[in-house]
């Protein structure tokens, strides 16, 4: 059956330059491009290899030449210091060239590294802005990171400028930044010539003489600059993934490929025409906010809306109904895990019948799996497609998606619907043969790459071979397992170490958290699985309950214990659960399994740098040790 997706995607595939060729064309060029695809240095494949181009130019200033200056580029809403700003594309370039103007007053030159330690304000997008308009290469990292951690990056990147406000907000509390980048300047053994700060009203940081500089003030002298033509392969940005071994890796993003692929995706997965409002509540710390709230929506000319504040208690459960009736926003993309916070607080939805959400047409879900519990109330009570989809930092934009703009598929829950165009997923078992459809094995995705993904890690060519093409030859790895089904939806299930061996059979730990979250009194919960004297690894669960909820824990998980006996088999072998008030994630929702695992089996673990509170370990220790598990089993 010929559609839009399946046109698209049989091209996509069978003739990759035929594909993504006329897709840039849309794009502004200095010079065009002598190859669409470059694969002269297999495994080492670029895309548009000899085009000239520059990304802040396709942001913001191509608009402004086409006449659209006035149009709403940018939204700000910060309830946590509860204020609102909007610029438009004109306002946005000119601020934007003028901190580039800043940082080459700086010595900033096309190829140096900037990093960029920042809460959500707008200084933030247009410090990142700034660096691609002089193609100088910005790495992110989340304001408020621990210095320790901000120190390994500043020694991979060796940055010439680090730019870094005052203070971040996080609901009610007040991070303060100056001494944690102090503190990780002195242990880093690469220093920065400057620093520049931007100074927030509720905090002043001390800024030491001839080294830190003060945002506004050289913001006032700043000579505007002019959009540097780089090369399509020239790096835009780095951005630091926790690694396995501990030492993050530098996932590099390229100019040319970036451009072209997440522009197309904004109309072809969200549905975004040029003026639309589009709004992804996720953090500029993390791909999601590269991708889309600073980037895609830009090069397509929509409204983005940078959002600091909280899907819950900033004040309340309403805050994300608020924003999309206040802005009239079409299609909205968060984590799985904002919506079980919302349901965990407002159950029955009532805080929705406030607003007006009558311009709302589609959410999307990513971050994690979304359970079917959440799509299935995320659907009753919005009364729109919830669309999963799925992908990581290394790929940039989704590998598998309902794909809105060009087709739209019965929504199956549990699965991110189909590949993208562009991305050749296969499943296959540990010796890279391809399995039967409905059987779980590796998710891998045939080389090349299309454009917009990792062309390798930042000067470590040796481990992005190692981490992500080694273990399976001709494919990417993606580290996650699952199935695809007969009719081409894949269902990814879990990590691949999430894949617990219970007295030889291989069990997916999703699978069975798809079933505890479907009892009425759980909110959200984890399955990990533990070790076993006797069948090597047994399944053990923690559940979050909603709010309310007063009937005994010891009722609950009984009946939890019998839902998965009866849906997964006496297989599964799962016996034990425990109720939590919360669960340990990072800061983009993301839950901590592998750390709760290391507790449970009285393994030595290290904080993740990207906790959100690492006070809930000493709980999540507490409850195992309830139950026997862990150092402090009674």
């Amino acid at each position: 059956m010929s559609n839009a997706y399946t046109d698209a995607y049989e091209l996509s595939i069978q003739n990759p330059e035929a594909f993504w060729g006329p897709i840039a064309e849309t794009c502004h060029w200095y010079k065009k491009w002598d190859k669409v695809l470059d694969d002269s240095n297999k495994p080492f494949y670029r895309w548009f290899t000899g085009g000239e181009m520059n990304t802040c130019y396709n942001a913001l200033d191509l608009h402004v030449d086409n006449g659209n200056g006035d149009r709403t580029a940018l939204i700000y809403d910060s309830p946590v210091t509860d204020t609102k700003q909007q610029y438009t594309y004109a306002e946005l370039r000119n601020e934007v060239a003028k901190f580039a103007g800043v940082l080459a007053s700086k010595g900033v030159e096309k190829g140096d590294r900037v990093i960029i330690y920042m809460p959500m304000i707008p200084e933030a997008a247009m410090a990142m802005l700034a660096c691609a308009r002089i193609g100088a290469v910005h790495s992110v990292v989340f304001g408020g990171f621990a210095a320790n951690e901000l120190a390994t990056r500043i020694n991979d990147a060796k940055p010439k400028v680090i730019v870094s406000a005052s203070c971040g907000i996080e609901v009610a509390k007040k991070i303060v930044y100056k001494p944690l980048l102090d503190a990780a300047i002195d242990m880093s053994e690469s220093k920065p010539d400057a620093t520049i700060i931007f100074q927030r009203p509720m905090e002043t940081a001390e800024l030491k003489p001839g080294r830190d500089f003060d945002w506004a003030e050289l913001m006032k002298d700043a000579v505007p600059h002019d959009c540097v033509p780089v090369m399509a392969t020239d790096p835009l940005y780095i951005l630091y993934t926790s690694g396995t071994t501990g030492q993050p890796k530098g996932v590099v993003r390229d100019n040319g490929g970036h451009m072209v692929a997440l522009k197309w995706t904004m109309k072809a997965i969200y549905t975004i025409d040029p003026g639309d409002v589009y709004w992804a509540a996720s953090d500029i710390g993390w791909v999601v906010g590269h991708s889309y709230i600073v980037y895609a929506p830009l090069f397509q000319g929509a409204t983005t809306i940078l959002f600091e504040g909280k899907p819950v208690g900033t004040p309340d459960a309403g805050t994300f109904w608020r924003v999309i009736s206040e802005y009239n926003v079409k299609s909205m993309f968060t984590a799985p895990t904002a919506f079980r916070a919302i349901k965990r607080e407002d159950p029955q939805g009532k805080l929705i019948a406030d607003y007006d959400l009558s311009k709302f047409e589609v959410l999307f879900l990513a971050g994690e799996r979304t359970d079917p519990d959440t799509l299935h109330w995320s659907e009753e009570k919005l009364n729109v497609p919830v669309i999963d989809h799925w992908w990581q930092t290394e790929t940039g934009w989704a590998i598998a998606a309902n794909c809105e703009g060009l087709h739209h598929f019965p929504v199956k829950a549990g699965s991110p619907t189909k590949a993208v165009p562009g991305w050749d997923v296969q499943v296959v078992d540990e010796a890279c043969n391809p399995v039967k459809a409905g059987d779980i094995g590796a998710i891998v995705v045939k080389l090349p790459l299309p454009p917009g993904t990792l062309p390798t890690l930042w000067q470590n060519d040796d481990r992005y071979v190692e981490a992500y093409l080694e273990e399976f030859p001709g494919y990417y790895k993606t580290a996650d397992a699952g199935y695809i089904d007969e009719e081409g939806y894949i269902y990814v299930m879990t990590r691949t170490d999430d894949i617990i061996n219970v007295a030889g059979h291989r069990l997916s730990t999703g699978a069975m958290e798809e079933v505890l979250a479907n009892h009425p009194d759980v909110a959200e919960c984890a399955v990990m699985g533990v070790e076993d004297q006797l069948k090597g690894q047994v399944p053990l669960g923690m559940l979050v309950l909603n709010a309310g909820v007063e009937r005994d824990h010891a009722d609950i998980i009984k009946e939890a214990v019998q839902m998965v006996r009866e849906q997964i088999g006496p297989v599964a072998a799962f016996k034990t659960a425990t109720v939590v008030k919360r669960l340990p994630k990072t800061r983009s929702g993301k839950i901590l399994r592998g750390t709760m695992r290391s507790i449970a089996d009285k393994k030595a673990y290290k904080t993740p740098a990207t906790i959100d509170d690492p006070t809930i370990l000493g709980e999540i220790e507490e409850s195992l040790g309830q139950i026997g598990y862990g150092a402090k089993a009674t």
